[in-house]
């Protein structure tokens, strides 16, 4: 690309696409790969994984490229009346270890499977409801400060769904955990000093909750 082209980045269907352009807004090139072929791997209950082949904009096509479909979800990034963070401790079996990370869970399909639908009417469960439903569940809390604080990709390379970041202030310990059957998990109030340490060294593990944690100071002005 010459210095007199530039990558112009546009809404087409909702959806966020770049272009190649040049410095009067003429598109030079595409950029978007055209799907030829997809094979569902394993489509049951949980997830859509997918075998695909591609056809680049030079029109040559390559495969496979493998991708995942599963559920959006809500990441709810929630402080206690003293201002404290409320977090979670529970096993990631994707690294093997036990993280400390938000409330955070997957938004509802009315027929209880747990990936996006390709095509046809499925009725999801309103983002909001999930963030406030995930938060008593898991923790008990709950809270009438909310804020939609981003919906972005959940991985973007290799994934279909996104994530909804709430942040909810002034939580109260209103309700008993709920947990699903496959939730073990402990809740766990951590001073923000504290949090701030975790993050720097490593210790709070899951990236879309690290950029969360980010976005809720900036907006509480910390």
């Amino acid at each position: 690309m010459g210095p007199e082209e530039y990558i112009a980045h546009v809404i087409d269907g909702g959806r966020l696409k770049m272009e190649q352009c040049d410095m009067s807004g003429e598109k030079t090139g595409k950029l978007e790969w055209e799907c030829i072929s997809t094979e569902h791997i394993v489509r049951d209950e949980w997830i859509d994984f997918k075998r695909c082949a591609y056809r680049f904009p030079d029109g040559s096509v390559f495969e496979p490229f493998y991708k995942y479909s599963r559920r959006d979800y809500v990441v709810i990034v929630a402080l206690d009346t003293e201002g404290r963070f409320l977090c979670v401790k529970q096993f990631r079996q994707g690294i093997g270890r036990v993280t400390t990370e938000f409330p955070a869970g997957g938004m509802e399909r009315k027929d209880g499977k747990q990936y996006r639908a390709d095509e046809g009417d499925v009725i999801y469960e309103d983002p909001l409801k999930a963030a406030k439903r995930e938060l008593r569940e898991e923790t008990g809390y709950a809270s009438d400060e909310w804020t939609h604080l981003l919906t972005i990709p959940s991985n973007a390379t290799i994934a279909d769904n996104y994530a909804y970041i709430y942040l909810a202030k002034n939580c109260r310990k209103s309700y008993d955990q709920d947990l699903d059957d496959t939730e073990f998990l402990n809740v766990e109030v951590i001073d923000p000093d504290k949090l701030k340490s975790m993050v720097n060294e490593g210790r709070f593990q899951q990236s879309v909750h690290v950029m969360a944690w980010l976005l809720a100071i900036n907006q509480m002005g910390q």
